[in-house]
């Protein structure tokens, strides 16, 4: 059994206490008044009304309370692990010495496709199975809550160490549950003094920067604990308010003129404590602090400054935040600042890459068009990699397209080649501009510009070069 089940029994079993002993005085009260004042005990119809009226209160009273109690469970009642508040309130009340977030990666997903009771009873079984798996490992007291949908948190006392074997343990064993198939990623926080809401924001990040090392895997130096998230929050909101970016220019090669003409921009921020700061671990910190707007207006200014100092036929193609495009204060300081530095709308190509499609798609479509009918290009990046980037295909004409490195990297694949062949051709019907990265062979570039790819980018074509390097290579 769950602690917090245990814990909620114990709870509606004190409750009743409470409410039945008063009563039951009471009770013993008004019955010696009424019938042992006297020597002789006479039930009178007038007595046996109020003895009957008695027990009914008592006992409605009792269960109003209990199903008071109820409504102010402990337990989430879907999984009868602690609920948000509950579980909350006991981090504060014994202090844990860990702290693990577990979030089920694919909840949203599989609530599309199975019923309400299937989703359920798969919650409710991992949550047992969890508590049970701790059990195996001699560690019975530990508290298991629900926070968010797809979101549990656990908190015991013991070393970070035998919890990660007992994490992995449990995700190896409980990949398929229900015969339905559960993806997972979990954080471990030691040493949990202080602010646990805080806490368990900074573990979520330390998830987020997982999913980005998925989608990043070259990149490898991750955040590995909340001490290490702490310091880098500090140091984030440092370099934002310093305006401390450090930028690398990947260069695209045109397959036309066989010159560079457009430069990618990678975007890192500076430390003095903890190194460079990669994008999947400060952009987790950036949006949960509100600073995503202020980040992309800092580097769209640097853009804007930069590109005086390079040849006037160079573009640069940059990420900017759909929520920061979206908004009308950023929209007037973005046309405000470009119209004061004379600068050519069309050298700057903003990238989108969204997983999904936005659920004001015409609404959002409008914004893009704003930014269009000033002149400034807009592309799609790792396009193919989603059904979103499809639909937003069918609704916007995007300047550019460049294509998910899988189509570049599995050329050789018979299948990857016959649709990356088909959307070239979609691509060039459509007059769209079409860009190749990851191309690190000169058979991928042999093939891509036989294709009709109109840019390629890769440590086949050019390595990255430093803001430096590239104002030297135009002055």
């Amino acid at each position: 059994m769950l602690l917090s089940e245990l814990e909620e029994r114990e709870r509606r079993f004190k409750l009743a206490l409470r409410a039945g002993i008063p009563l039951l005085v009471l009770i013993f009260l008004v019955l010696y008044a009424v019938f042992f004042q006297d020597e002789e005990l006479s039930l009178t119809l007038t007595n046996k009304f109020l003895i009957a009226g008695i027990v009914f209160i008592t006992i409605y009273f009792i269960y109003f309370l209990i199903e008071l109690s109820v409504q102010e469970t402990l337990i989430d009642q879907t999984t009868q692990g602690f609920n948000q508040k509950a579980f909350i309130h006991k981090l504060e009340r014994y202090r844990p010495t860990s702290l693990v977030l577990l979030t089920i990666e694919n909840l949203s997903t599989l609530n599309e496709h199975y019923s309400i009771e299937q989703i359920d009873h798969l919650l409710y079984t991992m949550v047992h199975k969890l508590n049970h798996i701790f059990k195996q490992h001699g560690l019975d007291h530990v508290f298991i809550g629900r926070l968010y949908g797809a979101e549990f948190v656990i908190a015991l006392n013991n070393n970070s160490e035998k919890i990660q074997s007992i994490m992995e343990q449990f995700i190896q064993e409980n990949k398929t549950i229900h015969d339905i198939e559960v993806d997972y990623k979990f954080a471990i926080a030691t040493h949990t003094g202080g602010d646990f809401k805080k806490l368990i924001v900074q573990l979520k990040d330390i998830i987020a920067a997982q999913r980005k090392e998925i989608s990043e895997p070259k990149e490898s130096n991750v955040i590995k604990n909340t001490e290490e998230i702490s310091q880098i929050e500090t140091n984030i909101i440092t370099a934002i308010e310093e305006e401390k970016l450090l930028l690398s220019f990947r260069p695209l090669l045109n397959t036309r003129s066989d010159q560079i003409d457009i430069y990618e921009i990678s975007v890192k921020l500076k430390s003095d404590t903890t190194g460079d700061i990669l994008p999947r671990v400060y952009l987790p910190v950036v949006n949960r602090l509100g600073l995503g707007r202020d980040y992309d207006f800092i580097l769209f200014k640097h853009v804007v400054d930069l590109l005086p100092l390079v040849d006037e036929t160079i573009a640069f193609s940059f990420n900017l935040s759909p929520f920061s495009l979206r908004d009308k204060t950023f929209q007037n300081k973005f046309f405000t600042y470009l119209k004061e530095k004379h600068v050519d709308p069309s050298r700057l190509i903003i990238e989108l890459y969204e997983r999904k499609t936005h659920h004001n798609l015409s609404g959002y479509l409008k914004t893009l068009n704003t930014f269009r009918s000033k002149g400034v290009r807009i592309a799609i990046d790792n396009f193919g990699s989603s059904n979103a980037s499809m639909e937003y295909m069918k609704h916007f004409k995007f300047d550019l397209i460049q294509f998910d490195r899988d189509y570049v990297t599995k050329l050789d694949d018979v299948n990857t080649y016959a649709m990356l062949t088909s959307l070239v051709k979609m691509s060039k019907d459509l007059h769209i501009t079409t860009v190749a990265k990851w191309v690190d062979k000169e058979s991928q570039k042999n093939r891509l510009k036989a294709l009709g790819i109109d840019y390629l980018q890769g440590f086949g074509i050019a390595k990255s070069i430093t803001e430096k390097t590239l104002i030297d290579r135009y002055n």
